[in-house]
């Protein structure tokens, strides 16, 4: 029966399968889940998690009290539990094919290729020599041969998805040693599968004559005729969607049929239904339709179906079956000798080939993690009768012991270090007039496009002094395997976007793509970074360092409404600009976006902006007029400057923590006087510079505290529409005294935050700016510090904690146009 007619009618509702079913899922998600949280401080994957669900619910555990066994996990059940469990198995490993890349192997060249086969070589070898001496013991019912590759590819894998998601926590999948490791991963994870069906295929069946040979045979047909017919009748009906429209659900619906299908076939023939699964995912053609399935699919097989098998793992290895005390620890060192060679193979070719000890040592940890495939090749060998329950309950818990310990080794053994660039030109007043700029603009989404296209604009990009824009959308990550960073070209087959998310990416693209083609001196890099907002600002900045840029843009997290207010667009979005101002490798900037230049990119002939610069005192202050000035350079930029000067009755020394002289008057002692001689030196050769410029003008204003301070701003002119302040990191100064204790927005500074704030009336957009300060300052002219300093006092900032980038390394083409290689030395 399905389903009881409930408790009232004196039903049991365990006595029937759908509501026992609803409740042993129930049961199994929140343990796991119960698990996953209680283990992130460890940093753990999911599948040890997962893993150790089923074993707290299986028989090793609370399934020793017979009452809890014979309610919730009747034997009768079990077989719906693992047929949906292998449901779910079955639509992941078909996902696990759409995501796998096989150029990727030949991206990566000999390297990858050979320390992934060596890697699987060795413990292959042990497996294959000790088969002979565990059989009898392990196993009897199956001939040597079968024995032989199940133990084999058992000791020898390494979990192509379990490892993504491990390298995506440590922050490591765009460094040489996450490439090398997931590189090596697919190709072991092929060599896995290729010797699984093998095993499978070798299975004795002695009462059938060439029953091995005809399985071999037709499991080749079936990949030739995935390869060769399914494949291109695939690429056609993508090829006949009609330009702008999505893919059809009739067209999804087939393809997700013929997983069906095609796990039934491989099934009959004798493989495995998963191995069709995942055959028929790696001939998916990469491009909008395998994102499209990957988007539709992921959260509700990965989430609510995969648990389950890991979990049906955990509940068929009862612990309590390993009682061969000798077995039990022949098998034990035979897989620890395992991993160790795996670890000592891999060591010695990363030794080969260069890699540093530590760097060698942790992608031979990181190759020994299990997971996916390892439990497959377990339950299959176990449902085969290739291994027994001891055997089977054993190397299960090894393969979670196994892979619970890779992380904290890694993280304590490898500590990736900052390559510590050593460029000059990480601020505006650094950069020099003549040379390239290099801009990370950071955009979340397409409706401030126009605005940093047009503070670009105003930018004053030339042929003698072009500017190289890095586009970066910033995309949350939800639901994918890993982050990932990728590197967009011109878009040349005109497919419709899929998503909201690719259609916001096409169209920033498309809007950037059309602003370098129309502009003189620019050159445009369009990016995506794909990251969940808690680690966004670690690839904001290592974008920043890698490219070498002088100054980020970030847009606020506020937008403007209607009546003129700023609402909260984007809450998540703040917490990234403050990590990203505390941690960025170059200067800052935070756009309030108030619509500058209108809704549209205005052309360079055509832009006539009023940009005003408040000036109170300090490196961000010497930055923002460092972009002004820059800015001033522009014949349609008309640029005001206006000096905020202490008055003779600064505000009370309790407020600033000063000191008075003897009559009582405040003497306003600055922290370090070379700064205010900094900011006069400065001054000073700007106003030199444009004596006889028109469009610039300079005045000072004189105020004693806050109040006048901010009586003087909302006097200003109101017919500026761009203003740009420094953020005033370190500063005391009795003109913006108190204005931080009213703050909503620290990020912004004290004059920022009030630009941003309902109280300023005028819609006037703002930029506030913050000037690296990793390295000694420089003198009035802008002179750097020698490079080794620099690399020296940058080594001891905040800097050196941040990880590298959450971004994924199966695809980052090299950026386009002659800038991008034109790296300073």
């Amino acid at each position: 029966m399905i389903s009881s007619n409930g408790i009232w009618r004196g039903e049991d509702p365990l006595s029937y399968s759908l509501p026992l079913f609803v409740l042993q899922l129930s049961l199994i998600i929140i343990v796991t889940r119960t698990l996953v949280f209680l283990l992130k401080p460890l940093r753990q994957p999911r599948v040890v998690s997962e893993i150790l669900g089923g074993l707290i619910l299986g028989p090793s555990v609370m399934g020793k009290n017979s009452h809890f066994s014979k309610t919730v996990f009747p034997l009768h059940s079990i077989a719906v539990l693992e047929t949906m469990a292998n449901l779910g198995l079955l639509y992941f490993l078909f996902l696990v094919g759409v995501e796998m890349d096989i150029n990727v192997i030949r991206r990566t060249g000999r390297k990858a290729m050979v320390i992934a086969i060596s890697g699987m070589a060795l413990p292959f070898l042990i497996g294959s020599v000790t088969s002979y001496f565990l059989r009898n013991s392990i196993s009897t019912s199956v001939n040597q041969t079968s024995f032989l590759l199940f133990l084999g590819v058992a000791l020898s894998v390494t979990a192509f998805p379990v490892l993504a998601r491990i390298l995506a926590e440590l922050k490591l999948l765009n460094t040489e040693l996450g490439r090398i490791a997931m590189s090596s991963a697919i190709i072991n994870d092929l060599c896995a599968w290729i010797l699984l069906a093998l095993a499978i295929a070798l299975t004795d069946n002695s009462e059938y004559n060439f029953a091995s040979l005809w399985i071999v045979l037709c499991g080749t047909a079936y990949i030739l005729f995935c390869i060769f017919i399914v494949r291109p009748a695939i690429g056609w009906v993508i090829k006949q969607t009609p330009e702008g429209e999505a893919i059809k659900e009739l067209h999804v619906c087939i393809i997700l049929t013929g997983v069906l299908i095609s796990g039934f076939i491989t099934d009959a023939i004798g493989i495995h239904a998963i191995f069709g699964a995942f055959v028929f995912g790696l001939v998916i053609p990469s491009g909008p339709l395998g994102v499209l399935l990957i988007e539709k699919l992921e959260d509700f097989v990965s989430g609510l179906l995969l648990p389950l098998f890991f979990a049906i793992s955990g509940l068929r290895a009862n612990l309590s079956t390993v009682t061969n005390r000798d077995t039990t620890i022949v098998l034990v060192v035979i897989i620890v000798i395992a991993c160790i060679c795996k670890v000592v193979a891999t060591l010695i070719v990363a030794l080969f080939y260069g890699m540093p000890l530590r760097e060698g040592f942790s992608l031979g940890m990181l190759m020994n993690t299990k997971g996916l495939i390892e439990m497959i090749v377990l339950n299959v060998g176990r449902d085969q009768k290739v291994l027994d329950e001891p055997a089977f309950a054993i190397m299960v818990m090894t393969a979670v012991v196994m892979t619970g310990m890779i992380t904290p080794v890694v993280t304590s053994v490898y500590r990736p270090a900052r390559r510590f660039i050593a460029y000059k030109r990480r601020t505006i007043q650094r950069s020099k007039a003549d040379a390239e700029l290099r801009l990370l603009a950071c955009i979340h989404s397409p409706r401030s496009v126009p605005t940093i296209i047009n503070l670009l604009e105003a930018s004053r990009p030339t042929k003698r002094s072009p500017i190289f824009v890095y586009a970066l959308h910033l995309v949350e990550l939800t639901g994918r395997a890993s982050a990932m960073l990728i590197v967009h070209s011109t878009r040349k087959n005109g497919r419709p976007p899929i998503n909201r998310t690719q259609a916001h990416s096409d169209h920033i693209v498309s809007a950037f793509e059309n602003y370098e083609m129309r502009s003189s001196g620019v050159a445009v890099q369009p990016l995506t970074a794909i990251s969940p907002y808690s680690t966004m600002h670690e690839d904001i900045c290592d974008v920043a360092e890698d490219k070498r840029v002088a100054l980020i843009i970030l847009p606020f997290h506020k937008q403007q409404t209607v009546d003129g207010g700023m609402e909260a667009a984007n809450p998540a979005a703040q917490t990234v600009n403050q990590n990203v101002l505390a941690n960025a490798p170059c200067s800052v900037g935070i756009l309030v976006d108030r619509g500058l230049g209108g809704a549209t990119h205005v052309p360079a002939s055509h832009v006539q902006h009023h940009v005003g610069v408040l000036f109170f005192g300090g490196p961000d202050d010497r930055e923002a007029l460092a972009y002004a000035w820059r800015m001033a350079e522009h014949p349609g930029v008309t640029l005001t400057v206006i000096r905020f000067i202490v008055g003779d009755n600064p505000v009370d020394p309790a407020v600033l923590g000063g000191k008075s002289n003897e009559d009582g008057r405040l003497s306003v002692i600055t922290d370090n006087e070379r700064e205010k001689q900094l900011d006069d030196d400065y001054i000073n050769q700007f106003r030199l510079k444009h004596v006889s410029n028109e469009s610039v003008v300079y005045t000072e204003k004189v105020t004693n505290n806050a109040e006048e301070t901010v009586a003087a701003i909302r006097n200003m002119s109101t017919n500026h529409d761009l203003y740009i302040v420094g953020r005033g990191q370190g500063m005391v100064s009795p003109l913006t005294a108190g204005m931080m204790e009213w703050s909503e927005c620290p990020e912004l500074g004290a004059i920022g935050d009030f630009l941003a704030s309902a109280d300023f009336a005028l819609t006037v957009s703002v930029l506030v700016m913050q000037q690296y300060v990793g390295t000694t300052s420089t003198d009035g002219l802008g002179t750097p510090d020698s490079p080794g300093k620099q690399v020296e006092q940058y080594l001891g900032g905040n800097n050196d904690n941040r990880r590298h980038r959450a971004s994924q390394a199966l695809y980052q083409p090299q950026p386009r146009g002659n800038a991008a290689a034109g790296m300073d030395a």
